[in-house]
């Protein structure tokens, strides 16, 4: 047999031929391995699936600490010394986050403890105990007691002091006491019941500042390196920014920020042009000409509410065309405040009805309201004898035209304003002669050689007394009761809430003063600012509520976060 004869396909051997090909699988194995693989790639998937559900179902995302959040505001600061920060928003932002005082003002405008973990108000009134938390220590770790806060009033009483007047004038007469080193009293000349609402002035360290001067404060060192009590404390400061920590030795909510730093720009602007270029998370203030392209950078959260100040029309009650209170109710219905807010101010402002805050506990919800209505002016002016009688588009009385000049300063919206204020009381028959002036507005006020001035007031204080602005002893050159209105109900209502300390007396007190300020209509009250805030959606927890102050924008800081972690739904309850 040849040796090619012996490989042949013919050969009568058992084994199969040689081939350098491997046999086609069948089908039906294939089959079975793909289903096999498809199943275990299944099994896997639901049970990965299973997994994931039974995290996410069980466990929740919360915020946890660290991060930094750095904001751009507008200036720099000088003195970052609370009875000196009064002139300086910057110092003032600061100072909020660094100090803290015996008491703190929230949402409503109620007093709340602070370093004070309550208080007691003497039966006549005069004496205020309170009671300090122990376990307050100083940003470098020393104890804080009743000694820093004599110290600090008598700094304020200091026939020296270089902060601003008013906040020494009101200490002037308080004499301060140390019971124990927990323990404080403040003695008051006469009853004064706002007198809470000024406990909340941020405390000094005795132990750094004993012994300086009071003409030296100012340029002390501690106003570039201050030591305070409050949740952070400064690291470090540059004229460029000035970087917060969190304060190890803080006394109330931890916050979760690791640091808050301050970035000093010239202005709004710049500040905008610098979240642009990421470096800011938050700008301090948008002003109404940024609001428009602020609102198309997406990620960036607006924050908006409205200012404690007003900007309203004081009215010369000793002019013969304001005599008559149904002629002032008229100009008030005949004005459209709305009108004004949506077409000049861009829809930032909010309509004022009461001389008191809307977030105060003293605010009547159901005072009446002004809303626009020219009709009924009409009807009131014709109702008290001012017709037109002569068809000349002015009403007038036994010879006297209802007409007056309106005065402001030359603020552009303002102008605006006012133009469109005469526009819309002529359509009720009263002539208005706009007027503006370049500056000496408040000083006119004071001299009270006008008529009617259009004009800004504010910031209003947390509390609701009014005394200095409606009390007929406050229509002397030296007061703030520039339209001269009398009224012996207000003088009384005014007077006793002053003296009262019992919230909810003084809130019907002020309940009354407000149904009467809304029948006599001593002035035009007409809208409230718009103050808006923008930061970053990377920041959490951001709230913006009712404000005393725009450094109020911090009240939450406590509770906002960059950081987040998972933890079990079961960690959350307890």
């Amino acid at each position: 047999m040849s040796p090619s004869g012996w490989w042949s396909s013919s050969s009568s051997s058992p084994w199969p031929p040689f081939s350098s090909n491997p046999p086609k699988e069948r089908p039906l194995i294939r089959h079975i391995r793909w289903s096999a693989l498809i199943a275990v790639a299944g099994t896997l998937l639901v049970g990965a699936l299973l997994i994931y559900l039974a995290y996410t179902t069980t466990t929740v995302v919360v915020p946890t600490e660290g991060g930094t959040y750095v904001e751009g505001v507008a200036g720099s600061p000088t003195h970052l010394n609370p009875l000196l920060s009064g002139y300086n928003q910057v110092d003032a932002d600061l100072v909020s986050l660094i100090f803290s005082g015996l008491t703190d003002i929230n949402e409503r405008g109620e007093v709340v403890p602070d370093l004070a973990r309550k208080w007691d108000i003497s039966e006549d009134g005069l004496t205020y105990t309170f009671y300090l938390r122990p376990d307050v220590r100083w940003q470098d770790g020393e104890p804080f007691t009743a000694d820093d806060m004599v110290f600090t009033i008598e700094a304020l009483q200091d026939p020296d002091f270089q902060g601003p007047p008013e906040l020494a004038t009101l200490w002037q007469a308080v004499t301060a006491e140390k019971r124990s080193d927990h323990i404080v009293s403040f003695t008051l000349g006469e009853p004064f019941a706002p007198f809470l609402a000024y406990t909340t002035l941020g405390i000094l360290p005795k132990h750094i500042l004993e012994g300086v001067p009071a003409t030296e404060l100012p340029l002390h060192p501690f106003s570039a390196h201050p030591v305070g009590t409050g949740p952070f404390r400064l690291l470090e400061l540059t004229a460029e920014r000035a970087l917060l920590e969190a304060n190890p030795y803080y006394y109330g909510q931890k916050p979760y920020l690791d640091k808050v730093e301050f970035r000093f720009y010239r202005d709004y602007g710049e500040i905008f042009a610098a979240y642009q270029r990421g470096e800011v998370e938050g700008i301090s203030r948008v002003l109404p000409p940024d609001l428009d392209r602020v609102r198309q950078v997406e990620g960036l959260n607006l924050y908006s509410t409205w200012l404690p100040r007003y900007t309203l029309i004081f009215l010369n009650l000793e002019a013969p065309v304001f005599q008559e209170k149904e002629v002032r109710q008229a100009l008030l219905w005949a004005i459209d405040r709305q009108r004004i807010i949506d077409q000049i101010l861009d829809g930032q402002g909010r309509v004022v009805d009461s001389p008191i805050l809307p977030n105060s506990w003293a605010y009547d919800e159901d005072i009446p309201r002004y809303e626009y209505n020219p009709q009924r002016a009409k009807a009131l002016l014709e109702e008290a004898g001012w017709v037109d009688t002569n068809n000349d588009g002015v009403r007038e009385k036994e010879g006297v035209l209802l007409e007056f000049p309106l005065l402001t300063n030359d603020d552009p919206l303002r102008v605006r304003i006012i133009e469109e204020i005469a526009r819309e009381l002529a359509e009720v028959g009263v002539r208005v002669r706009t007027q503006t002036l370049g500056h000496g507005v408040s000083e006119l006020l004071q001299s009270r050689h006008f008529t009617a001035v259009l004009y800004g007031w504010g910031d209003l204080p947390p509390d609701p007394d009014l005394y200095e602005m409606w009390h007929s002893t406050q229509a002397t050159d030296e007061g703030q009761n520039y339209g001269g209105f009398a009224n012996r109900d207000v003088d009384e209502l005014l007077e006793q809430a002053r003296l009262i300390s019992d919230p909810a007396q003084r809130a019907e007190l002020y309940r009354r003063f407000q149904e009467i300020f809304a029948q006599e209509v001593p002035a035009l009250l007409l809208y409230y600012p718009i103050y808006n805030y923008a930061v970053s959606e990377r920041v959490k927890g951001v709230q913006l509520g009712p404000l005393s102050t725009p450094s109020d924008r911090f009240r939450t800081i406590a509770d906002w976060y960059v950081n987040t972690k998972r933890v079990m739904v079961s960690e959350t309850l307890q």
